[in-house]
């Protein structure tokens, strides 16, 4: 629940960002600095979004490729056994 909150507030960052984006363009010296201390806030929520989302796929299982380390140190790949299948 509290990555959907972090989405919003991520959402009402952009949105704000760009409506005083308009106003900076028109040459409003106040929504110029709305923008840059918008952007810090965004920045922060950004990466508050990115741990909650590493900690919410840790939490249901969600695992990425296979991989080992060969003899010489180096990592490969395993092959899935899809890829193994002969037609």
């Amino acid at each position: 629940m509290v990555l959907k909150d972090t989405i919003n507030s991520m959402k009402k960052f952009l949105e704000e960002i760009s409506h005083d984006l308009q106003k900076s363009l028109g040459g409003n010296k106040a929504a110029s600095q709305r923008v840059r201390t918008g952007t810090i806030k965004l920045e922060r929520t950004a990466k508050l979004y990115r741990k909650e989302s590493v900690a919410s796929e840790k939490k249901s299982g969600i695992k990425g490729a296979k991989k080992t380390v060969d003899k010489k140190g180096g990592i490969k790949k395993v092959p899935s056994k899809t890829s193994l299948k002969r037609k």
